[in-house]
C-alpha cells in the first residue's frame, strides 16, 4: 500500500480518542492502558483510543460528555463514528493492544490488576458488536509503543523485549 504525499501524525496521550481518515498515523505508549485500533479496509477510515480505566467510580453526572479516559465510554464514541461514517462494526478490522502489568515486581494480592480489566473490557467490546479481529498483543510486563496507518491498516508495535503478551 502507497504512503500518501501528506500524512497527518497524531500522537495520543492517555485519555485521548482520535478518528480520521487516510492521511492519518496515530501514536501512543501504552502501560496498562489499552488502545484499540479500527480500521475500515474500503473506506480507509478508523482510529484509535487510549483508555485509561474500563469505566469510572460512579455514574457519569448528568449532562457530561463521554470522557475517553474510560472504556466503557470511548466505546460510546467509537459506536457513534462508525454510525456516522454509516457503517456497521462488523465492517472493521481490529487489533487490541496494552494491558500490561507496570508492577511485576510488587508481589501483593493488594495490587489491582487494572491491565487485566482493560483487556476484559475491550474483548467483550469486539465481541459484542461482532468486530474484525485482525490481532492483538496484551498483558505481560511493562510498556509497549503503537503506530497505525490508517492508509493502509498496518499497526506497528514497539517493545522491550521483557515484555511478552499473550
Amino acid at each position: 500500500m502507497n504512503t500518501p504525499d501528506f500524512i497527518v501524525e497524531i500522537f495520543l496521550q492517555p485519555g485521548e480518542f482520535y478518528w480520521g481518515d487516510s492521511d492519518s498515523r496515530v501514536r501512543t505508549i501504552l502501560g496498562s492502558c489499552v488502545a484499540l485500533c479500527l480500521w475500515h479496509p474500503k473506506l480507509k477510515i478508523g482510529g484509535m483510543c487510549h483508555y485509561l480505566l474500563a469505566s469510572r467510580a460512579g455514574e457519569k453526572p448528568a449532562g457530561e460528555k463521554y470522557d475517553p479516559r474510560y472504556g466503557a465510554e470511548v466505546m460510546e464514541m467509537i459506536l457513534h463514528e462508525i454510525e456516522k461514517a454509516k457503517t456497521k462494526p462488523r465492517d472493521y478490522h481490529v487489533k487490541i493492544f496494552g494491558g500490561g502489568n507496570m508492577f511485576a515486581n510488587i508481589q501483593t494480592d493488594r495490587v489491582v490488576k487494572v491491565g487485566d480489566k482493560n483487556v476484559a473490557l475491550a474483548e467483550e467490546f469486539v465481541s459484542k458488536y461482532n468486530f474484525q479481529v485482525m490481532g492483538k498483543h496484551v498483558k505481560g510486563e511493562g510498556h509497549r509503543s503503537i503506530a497505525l496507518d490508517l492508509w493502509s491498516g498496518n499497526v506497528w508495535l514497539k517493545r522491550p523485549q521483557t515484555a511478552e503478551a499473550k
